[in-house]
């Protein structure tokens, strides 16, 4: 479904180590952005009905079920740079992105767009 590198999970979970709350990493999609849909990635407690659940080099995914099309085929990487690091995503889906990457939409789901 999609694929998380060796380096983003390092840092995962190194971040997750640092939150007592978090046992699993959930990745979404909501609507807004410059584009329409925008990605979500933080920690959870729990699985729900409506999740898909995963396991990435021993890293506990959480997915909303409505979320999977969007997210099929999607590379999320984690680039450290002189600058800092961040966490990329490469999503085969998205036929629009803004000019910060933060926001895509696809064929199927124009999502919300906000006035950039």
């Amino acid at each position: 479904m999609l694929t998380i590198t060796e380096a983003a999970v390092g840092q995962v979970k190194t971040m997750m180590a640092d939150d007592d709350d978090a046992k699993y990493l959930r990745i979404g999609v909501q609507g807004g952005g410059c584009s329409g849909l925008s990605y979500v990635m933080g920690f959870d407690t729990e699985i729900n009905e409506e999740d898909k659940h995963l396991e990435i080099e021993g890293l506990e995914v959480v997915v909303e079920k409505e979320n999977i099309p969007m997210l099929e085929g999607v590379k999320i990487d984690y680039k450290q740079n002189m600058m800092g690091g961040g966490f990329t995503i490469d999503n085969p889906n998205a036929i629009a992105n803004c000019g910060c990457g933060s926001s895509f939409r696809t064929a199927t789901n124009e999502g919300t767009p906000e006035e950039c």
